[in-house]
């Protein structure tokens, strides 16, 4: 029967069970070209390993066996918990133990074929395995005898896949599976997305090459180039979708904005503060934007504390002093996208204090309340609203410049003359979120969207695509670096004392924590991760007992956030002990020390907002990173995070050692993890873009490329996926 690529797995493999159908399905492998593409996390040789009789003190090991008499115990005078096994083979048998990780116990059962690895400790008669890595579903060489992947090889020779697994579907179900599927030759059938002479250009191998070589590589380089292939593969997609919707919007015809340059400057003069030449470069290149006749599309990508906000208030006030075209009445309307009610209101009352001398109604629209500023009654103030009444208004244009969460986007909320959309944190919302924005106005509005996540060049060339990139490189006059340090646990009391000092002079400080409460005792973890609010016990007890200390954390009621952020702004808390809740839009100028609890559990980029926190005012602040742990791996990322002078350089830095996924999350744009780990590689994906784009000018409807047309249709769903 001949087989084509998109018959379903079902019609394929006709034996499969229940539990297999929903593994398949939750890693969305629904037809036989889902199965191909779904490519190894890795490779292994296959080669022989060692036995258990032959093993030797101090040496690093590789052993097959069975698991034995799995348990918990604790250490005599410690009590120290210990996870422990048996690991049996034909040779002999060993003892495996696992300090301070009990859990690892209960994952293991008698019986269970495992493979291990790990060093050889101890003396003699009575050696043991240390801490091993454990592999509970292994292939091993005897699994693969017969594999179409070893034919005229000896087992020495022979790679084979270690695929991402679900429960119901091994690896090693993965291997037979390929297999099988590889004998019908269907691979063959597969037309190439990737025109040929973009293949030649830069030497990728074809698809049907590439998937025999990704899936059944003779070494470890056969590997690599078909990674690399699928890798621009991918990006081209996402590159060609980019252009295709920058080609479409760069057609429609934007609103006129009138660009009052001297008003402009009277505008950012009266700033409580003097802008940055980074700002004014950024400022004057989105003004330029909105002189051109199409939408702008612009990615406004700056540091912790380099003044985002004062760049949209700016030009947010061009665009609210602009008349509608044929208009003598009305100005055109900006909507202020954030994604959450505390960094709204937060925007709200800074949008306030730019334009309090300026003649401009504000609104604040949240999922709890609506607000207009000026108040009828007192102008320097702002008035709450029915959202009723609220709708009406921007409906009828009466309010400039709305801000607000996800409220913004219902379908309730129209606007008579949308302009202008800024998104603040645009990782944090998605194309669905930004196209929804988008359509919110009969025209095409001038789109803004920023970060203070650090981004690589090369991830905004691939995620943001379709965006004109501007940079703020520059800090506020008067900042001073935040002092940081890491911290081991001796050295734990000078962070304290250093935040008993700032205490003493009426400034407040954050202790950041990675977990909200203490596990439960009868799910012991292996790292027990300081806890809000086991902590905030303790600092109160022990360490500040004269310190008014709080709490703030995501399972906290938005009423409760709100009191507890405003008390601290008032000065009303000297310690704010937190999650990473606060890791973005909380500004108390008065905060100049924080402390973080389990540094390595977070990633650089968020470490590096969570510093931003103490950025907030000319005094001179402080942070301590305190790790529970300190392997090599921790000790290297936490090097950079002390070194590094900005928060590009960690995000680079991020790039190299761990990947992407860190930086934005893979899941959440539809990327797939080859494609992040391409991202590393500047000219892959420079030359993706360039390809796309000199493709699309020649032909902007893929007539001539329908199955590049169909690829990138399947990139722009995969992005769209929530």
């Amino acid at each position: 029967m001949r087989v084509n690529p998109e018959d379903t797995v079902d019609t394929h493999f006709t034996r499969l069970k229940p539990d297999q159908r929903r593994a398949l399905a939750k890693l969305g492998i629904r037809t036989i070209h889902d199965m191909l593409y779904h490519f190894p996390a890795r490779y292994e040789n296959a080669g022989p390993t060692g036995t258990i009789a032959g093993i030797s003190a101090g040496s690093e090991v590789t052993l097959y066996g069975t698991v034995r008499k799995p348990d918990i115990r604790r250490t005599w005078k410690s009590r120290r918990p210990i996870a422990e096994a048996w690991l049996e083979d034909a040779s002999g048998k060993i003892k495996m133990m696992w300090f301070s990780q009990p859990y690892i116990a209960k994952t293991l059962h008698d019986g269970m074929v495992v493979k291990v690895s790990g060093r050889v400790a101890g003396t003699g008669t009575k050696v043991y395995l240390a801490n091993p890595e454990i592999d509970k579903s292994p292939i091993v060489p005897e699994d693969i005898h017969d594999s179409l992947f070893s034919k005229g090889e000896t087992p020495e020779e022979t790679l084979y896949p270690i695929y991402p697994e679900s429960q119901g579907v091994s690896s090693l179900w993965f291997l037979h599976a390929v297999r099988k599927i590889f004998e019908t030759n269907v691979h063959e059938r597969i037309e190439d997305p990737i025109p040929q002479e973009v293949l030649e250009r830069y030497n990728l191998p074809t698809l049907s090459s590439a998937l025999v070589f990704i899936h059944a590589p003779r070494q470890l380089t056969d590997a690599t180039a078909a990674r690399k292939r699928f890798a621009f593969e991918e990006v081209f997609a996402l590159q060609i979708m980019m252009q295709q919707r920058r080609r479409a919007l760069l057609k429609e015809e934007a609103l006129p904005v009138a660009v009052n340059r001297p008003a402009l400057a009277d505008f950012i003069a009266s700033f409580p503060f003097p802008a940055t030449k980074a700002q004014m470069r950024a400022i004057e290149a989105i003004a330029a934007d909105f002189e051109k006749t199409h939408p702008m599309l612009r990615l406004l990508e700056g540091d912790v504390g380099s003044g985002k906000t004062a760049v949209a208030a700016a030009t947010a006030y061009l665009v609210a002093t602009s008349l509608p075209k044929n208009r003598v009445a009305g100005t055109l309307q900006v909507a202020y996208l954030c994604p959450t009610e505390i960094l709204a209101k937060q925007h709200f009352s800074t949008f306030v204090s730019y334009f309090k001398d300026h003649p401009i109604p504000i609104g604040l629209i949240t999922g709890s309340e609506c607000r207009k500023f000026p108040s009828r009654v007192r102008y320097e103030e702002s008035a709450k609203l029915s959202k009723a009444a609220f709708k009406k208004m921007v409906a009828n244009g009466e309010i400039p410049i709305v801000i607000g969460t996800h409220a913004i986007i219902e379908k309730s909320l129209s606007f008579k003359y949308f302009a202008y959309a800024i998104i603040d944190e645009q990782h944090r919302f998605g194309i669905v979120h930004r196209q929804k924005l988008a359509t919110k106005g009969v025209i095409a509005p001038h789109l803004l969207s920023m970060t203070a996540t650090p981004i690589p060049r090369t991830l905004a060339l691939t995620i943001y695509g379709d965006l004109d990139l501007t940079v703020l490189d520059e800090m506020p006059a008067g900042r001073k670096p935040v002092a940081t340090e890491i911290v081991g646990p001796e050295k734990r009391e000078r962070a304290y004392e250093r935040v008993r000092e700032e205490l003493s002079v009426g400034h407040q400080a954050y202790v950041i924590c990675p977990r909200i409460d203490e596990p439960d005792p009868a799910k012991e973890l292996a790292l027990q991760a300081k806890s809000v609010k086991a902590e905030a016990a303790r600092l109160k007890r022990e360490i500040f007992k004269e310190a008014t200390i709080d709490i703030l954390h995501s399972k906290m009621k938005l009423p409760e956030k709100e009191e507890t952020m405003n008390r601290f702004e008032k000065g009303d808390i000297d310690i704010l002990v937190a999650t990473s809740v606060v890791e973005v839009g909380v500004n108390v100028p008065n905060a100049t020390a924080i402390l973080i609890e389990g540094a390595e559990r977070f990633g650089l980029a968020q470490l590096h907002q969570l510093r931003g926190r103490v950025l907030r005012s000319t005094h001179q602040s402080y942070c301590f990173a305190l790790p529970e742990s300190f392997g090599q791996a921790t000790k290297d990322r936490m090097k950079a995070f002390t070194t590094a002078k900005n928060g590009f350089e960690l995000a680079e830095y991020d790039l190299a050692l761990r990947g992407a996924g860190e930086l934005v999350g893979g899941k959440q744009w539809g990327v797939s993890d080859i494609a992040m780990e391409a991202l590393k590689n500047i000219k892959l994906v420079e030359a993706a873009r360039t390809e796309a784009t000199q493709l699309i000018a020649k032909d902007p409807e893929l007539k001539n490329h329908p199955v590049l047309a169909l690829r990138a249709l399947a990139a722009d769903r995969d992005m769209h996926l929530e």
